[in-house]
């Protein structure tokens, strides 16, 4: 699908480009969604420049992911398309930009490309080149990942009022299960939006060190800079929670170790204060007929008495060993 945004005096003003049709020469951001090879090969004649496919995207090696073509620069990143999601994906979105037009190519959805979408259509501020809709974008996925970070950021509190102040009973299997899934859940986002912010930092590297080649304006080039360093922050604060998340992860499963050891240790009392009176019934259990209490008309009472205070000296002497 190409989705192409031609300037208007309100904005830009959004149209689908049907199977077949050529784009519009006014288009300034020229957005491929799960673009075919023919709509591929258009986009690339107007821009002038190659467009990478789908199998380039996904490489991972810098020198395929910001380079230089003719007329234009291409650069991927990672954006975080759910990233809210309790498995926060991402997708790889390459930009190709030059000095007219912005062309993305994307196969998910992330968020940022849809709010983008919906205030280039209605901010008449927005310079109709592709650099003024590009730092739009970007702007906005910075402000999303910031916001995600603050949700990872919000959750991990709560986990950690759950688990310190009110604390975990392993008697409800549930309650401890759901707290080490919610903070693997936490983690999973935490580490996508490190990849994210360690993508986004190259691009801006790249963007500004291209500034004349694309056209950036000066108030452009250190509007990179600026973003360069609200990314580094927001890596700079993932990297603080993901230590908080392992010494909370380590301090649930630390009280959950620490109560079930109670509970052992109180079977363990049990046990032994039930041994003397085990050992007193065994004894009177051997019907051998030399037992002097055996013929005895007080022995049963006798026999059970002492059993009872057996047990009441074991339980005393834990409890002076405040082992009770």
């Amino acid at each position: 699908m190409i989705i192409a945004y031609t300037p208007t005096t309100n904005g830009f003003a959004r149209s689908e480009v049907a199977a077949g049709s050529s784009i519009p020469m006014t288009a300034v951001w020229i957005d491929l969604f799960n673009p075919t090879h023919e709509e591929q090969l258009a986009a690339e004649h107007l821009m002038g420049a190659e467009i990478p496919t789908r199998e380039e995207i996904a490489s991972i090696e810098t020198s395929e992911r910001l380079y230089d073509e003719p007329g234009a620069i291409v650069m991927t990143a990672l954006l975080p398309m759910a990233a809210r999601m309790p498995d926060p994906k991402l997708s790889s979105v390459t930009f190709v930009l030059s000095a007219k037009r912005l062309v993305t190519v994307r196969y998910g959805e992330p968020q940022s490309i849809i709010n983008c979408s919906r205030k280039v259509q209605s901010d008449p501020s927005i310079p109709r080149n592709g650099p003024g809709v590009l730092f739009v974008m970007l702007d906005i996925i910075i402000d999303r990942c910031a916001d995600v970070l603050e949700e990872a950021s919000d959750a991990f509190d709560k986990m950690s009022v759950k688990v310190f102040e009110e604390g975990l009973s392993t008697r409800k299997a549930d309650s401890y299960r759901s707290a080490i899934r919610t903070q693997g859940r936490i983690g999973l986002q935490v580490a996508r939006m490190h990849d994210v912010c360690a993508s986004l930092l190259r691009l801006f590297l790249f963007l500004a060190s291209r500034a004349p080649r694309v056209g950036l304006t000066d108030e452009q080039t250190s509007a990179c800079k600026t973003y360069g360093r609200d990314i580094q922050s927001i890596k700079e604060h993932a990297d603080a929670l993901d230590t908080k998340l392992s010494f909370l992860l380590d301090a649930t499963v630390g009280l959950v170790n620490l109560e079930q050891n109670q509970i052992i240790k109180i079977f363990s009392v049990l046990a032994v204060i039930f041994m003397p009176p085990t050992l007193i019934a065994s004894i009177y259990g051997m019907n051998f007929e030399g037992m002097p209490e055996l013929k005895w008309e007080y022995g049963y009472p006798y026999s059970l008495g002492l059993m009872v205070v057996s047990v009441a000296l074991t339980f005393l002497y834990f409890r002076m060993k405040k082992l009770l």
